[in-house]
């Protein structure tokens, strides 16, 4: 091969690298680093919380991406629910996943994630990961729970179908995951590798039942997990498996679009192997759209081309395999830009205001115990809150949540819920879960998997044993006895604290 040969080669290999690296980065506005690496092939770019103050904003920083690149894929991490990017200050107006399943409405279910497109088209993005297609079949899950539509494969799985199709509807593509199912794990994959210890015949009846609907209902890319599957592959997490991803997607389901992996500064996917070989063993096993992280840079992106040289010239990375990923990128580009060209945006979605939900028909979907329904309907002349809070899994961020985040979003309903403002605190620190409640006052507990934080289980317990007039309120998964859950809202986006509240009986509260 000539020196001239060598030198196109090269640079066919950079181009099709670029064409499948996904970063993330710093700040509200495109950096010139980002921009220039567009320029130069970048294939995507992932967009969270901390890059968004205003859809206005957004929409000139999408403008400014597609400006560096028309080709480029513009992704967000918008669930429509806990996990919310375009709602990451104000909290999330949709109902979440838990809340859709157990409301059990397909065709509402679809209209969700029509309603959650036609943002998503309005800002500028083009591919959403989303919707959550795990089987929520472990309830001490510290990072699925109310993303999920629950626990039966078959109603997760029509639901998941529906969302798809709601999404893809409006231009936008959809991204089920998290191949091959994150439902069944104790562990957080963002902190350390879950083990799904399961045979293949379980994953069949289980797991990959919703992923094969989602597929089937048209889903242009789905999104791996950082889960080892032993009686699968017992080396390697899904991520960076080809038994998982050739076998198990690509060969057993038929899923001919692009592989996406989870992000890869995970400690699931990158936490012996580093991030750059991390990426040149995902294009490896198969995937073929590389989400780096969050908050990326020049250096890392120069490190990990590098890495995927290396693993060309080493021969474990065929040129032949990174082509392909390259391929399947650019054709999801084509795809998506010919779907929105033939899809307008209807004039109801054209305007600036939020989507619009029934908060009555969530308030329906919330299991209500006996204990608080006399609760409820003896505790008109006023109560106590007690606000527990956690550290949030980095799935959902700081977004703020429940009935807080609704009256923080109305500051004329907040003289009506003065406690959701100030409410009495608990975090797990000794400080400050000295909690002194007037006696005369009952008492109202909120707070997220209750059961799954020793701290809060203490403090409910605590509270019980003192006094009778109180009652707790779960906006996240529950266990399956409730035993912590007087009301489970099965989800704690804004729309369900707006819910929640109207379902208190509260005597001035008035929402606008």
């Amino acid at each position: 091969m000539t020196t001239a040969e060598v030198g196109t080669e090269e640079a066919r290999l950079r181009r099709n690298i670029r064409a499948t690296l996904m970063p993330g980065f710093v700040g509200t506005e495109l950096p010139g680093w980002l921009e220039q690496h567009l320029r130069n092939g970048l294939g995507a770019v992932c967009l969270f919380g901390q890059n968004i103050t205003s859809l206005g904003q957004l929409r000139a920083l999408t403008a400014a991406i597609l400006a560096a690149n028309p080709h480029a894929v513009i992704a967000i991490d918008e669930e429509g629910g806990d996990v919310t990017r375009l709602h990451f200050a104000s909290g999330s107006p949709y109902p979440g996943n838990a809340i859709l399943g157990r409301i059990d409405d397909i065709d509402y279910t679809e209209e969700v994630g029509r309603q959650v497109g036609w943002e998503l088209r309005k800002a500028g993005c083009t591919l959403t990961f989303a919707p959550d297609t795990d089987v929520n079949s472990n309830p001490d899950n510290p990072v699925i729970g109310v993303r999920s539509f629950g626990t039966d494969p078959a109603r997760v799985g029509l639901h998941s179908a529906a969302w798809v199709r709601g999404l893809q509807s409006t231009g936008v593509a959809a991204c089920p995951k998290h191949f091959p199912g994150h439902g069944d794990t104790a562990l957080d994959s963002h902190l350390a590798m879950p083990v799904v210890d399961v045979p293949l015949a379980t994953l069949r009846e289980r797991e990959l039942v919703p992923f094969r609907a989602a597929i089937a209902a048209g889903a242009k890319t789905v999104m791996t997990s950082h889960i080892l599957l032993p009686q699968i592959d017992p080396q390697h997490p899904a991520t960076l498996s080809a038994a998982v991803l050739d076998g198990l997607l690509r060969s057993g389901l038929g899923f001919d679009g692009v592989i996406v992996s989870d992000a890869l500064d995970m400690a699931g996917a990158s936490g012996t192997l580093g991030i750059p070989g991390a990426a040149a063993a995902a294009l490896a096993a198969g995937c073929d759209l590389l989400c780096i992280g969050t908050e990326n840079t020049a250096e890392q992106l120069e490190q990990i081309e590098a890495a995927v040289l290396a693993a060309v010239d080493a021969g474990t990375l065929p040129p032949g395999r990174l082509a392909d990923a390259a391929d399947r990128v650019h054709r999801l580009v084509a795809e998506t830009l010919d779907a929105s060209l033939a899809t307008p945006l209807p004039e109801s979605a054209q305007g600036v205001s939020e989507p619009s939900f029934d908060a009555g028909r969530i308030r329906a979907s919330f299991a209500v115990n006996d204990r608080a329904a006399r609760w409820l309907a003896s505790s008109a002349e006023g109560f106590s809150v007690v606000r527990l809070d956690t550290v949030t899994n980095i799935a959902v961020g700081g977004a703020p949540w429940g009935p807080f985040a609704e009256v923080a979003a109305h500051p004329r309903a907040r003289a009506a819920v003065a406690w959701a403002a100030r409410p009495l605190v608990a975090r797990g620190s000794e400080d400050d879960s000295e909690l002194e409640l007037p006696a005369e006052s009952p008492v109202l507990v909120i707070g997220k998997d209750n059961h799954r934080h020793p701290f809060i289980r203490d403090v409910i317990d605590a509270l019980r044993a003192e006094r009778t007039d109180v009652i707790v309120v779960d906006m996240g998964w529950p266990s399956d006895d409730l035993s912590y859950a007087d009301i489970a809202t099965y989800g704690a986006s804004r729309l369900a604290g707006r819910a929640l509240l109207e379902l208190l009986p509260l005597t001035s509260h008035t929402l606008v």
